[in-house]
Parts: structure tokens; sequence; C-alpha cells
């Protein structure tokens, strides 16, 4: 599972539309698109089916990768990461989306407990939102990403989601990644109205293992999401 991501750049469109319909006609019109590498399944349509229900209807439209993205899973009690790793792996999905922001021992539970079920742990811990972080009038400590992802790579985890607003940020914590780690992944996820460009962040990032773009709204809301995808996927070949 861990080799899914490595190697290749690519667009991950996000799943997060309101209707099990909508979810359908965009993985009908992008499965096919050249540089569409996977997808990310948010908890709409897994609310309304269920995790494996859910998988099971994506496994009939692609055979493509599927994150797991339960709202940021991970800031909760350790002794969950077990059970919760378990069952997505039943359903068969290719890895997870984890922001283990409860603390060191949340870090190494869910990022450890995904590894031992053959999952890919996709480990992060800030939102493309303004106010997150305290120097923006959040709560969150600024450098709380920076402690997640160094108790990460040490349980294993090599893949990581970044914000693409912060250009910055991203050359700091991919260039660390290349020093601990020997494949490193990134995946890079705000982009459009939530400040983040693509031809910039992938600059920034450098040469990694792999550089993928998780794109939601840009793809889900346009009139023709084959031909938003193709050009998404596009300017991420020209940046690759």
């Amino acid at each position: 599972m861990s080799e899914v991501f490595r190697g290749r750049s690519g667009l991950v469109p996000a799943l997060d539309m309101a209707t099990l319909e909508a979810l359908e006609r965009v993985v009908r019109a992008t499965c096919g698109v050249e540089g569409v590498t996977g997808y990310k399944l948010g908890l709409t349509a897994v609310l309304r089916l269920g995790l494996a229900p859910a998988m099971a209807r994506l496994r009939e439209l692609t055979d493509l990768p599927v994150l797991y993205d339960h709202q940021k899973a991970g800031p909760d009690m350790p002794d969950m990461a077990a059970k919760f790793t378990a069952i997505c792996a039943e359903a068969k999905v290719t890895g997870l989306i984890l922001f283990p922001v409860a603390g060191p021992t949340a870090v190494r539970q869910f990022g450890g407990e995904a590894l031992k079920q053959g999952l890919v742990p996709v480990v992060g811990g800030e939102i493309p939102v303004a106010d997150y972080t305290i120097s923006g009038g959040g709560y969150l400590a600024d450098d709380a990403l920076d402690r997640i992802m160094a108790d990460a790579a040490a349980v294993g985890v090599d893949h990581f989601v970044l914000p693409a607003r912060d250009p910055e940020a991203i050359e700091r914590r991919c260039r660390w990644m290349r020093e601990h780690l020997p494949q490193p992944v990134v995946f890079l996820t705000g982009f459009g109205p939530l400040g983040g460009s693509i031809a910039e962040g992938f600059a920034r990032a450098g040469a990694m293992s792999g550089r993928h773009a998780i794109v939601g709204r840009l793809v889900f809301a346009a009139d023709d999401p084959g031909e938003a995808a193709r050009r998404l996927a596009g300017e991420i070949l020209e940046a690759a």
C-alpha cells in the first residue's frame, strides 16, 4: 500500500459533496483523467451509507487509491486508534488522513496502528483557515505540525499533508522531510479560494518521492468536473 502514491505527482479529488449522486458523477468524470492519482473520501457519503458500503460503491467505479478523511481523525483518545484503523482496513480504504493533535501518544497510536493494518497514514495538523494557529488568533501552537511530523516520522510515517496557502512553510517542511526520510510523499491542500497555488506549492515542495494536490470544490463544483480535473492535472504535470 505504501507505494501507491510514490514515484509520481497527481491530483486527488476530494469527494466531499452532499449527495451520492454528485459523488458518482465526479468519479465517473475524473477516474480516467491522466494525472488523477486517487480520491479523498469524506464524511458526507460515509454518514449516508456507512464506510464499507461507500467503499464498495467506489470500487464499482474505480480502482484508484482512496484516502478516508474522517474529519481529520486523530484528535481522540489514543486507545481508539486500533479500533478505528481496523474498521477502516476492513472497509478496504487505501489510507487515512490523520490529524493527531491530541498529543504524542495519539501520534504514535494512530500512525502506528494505521501502519500495522497496512494502511497509508497521511499525517497533518493544520487546515487552511486564517485563525487556526495562535499567531492567527486560534488555539493551536504555531509549531504543532512540526512536532507532529517529527513524532510521526519516528514511528514510520512518511506521507504528510500540508496547507498550500503557506509556501515558505511548504519549503521548510518538505526540506525537513527530505533530510529525515528516504522517500517522503507530500499532499498539498487548500487551493483557489483557500489561497494555495499548485505551481508555487509544487515548486516550493521540491524533489519529493511523490507530490499530490488534494482538490475539492475546484473539481466537484465545476460545471464539467472532468475538464476541471484535466486542467488541474495538467498544471500539476507541468509543475512536476
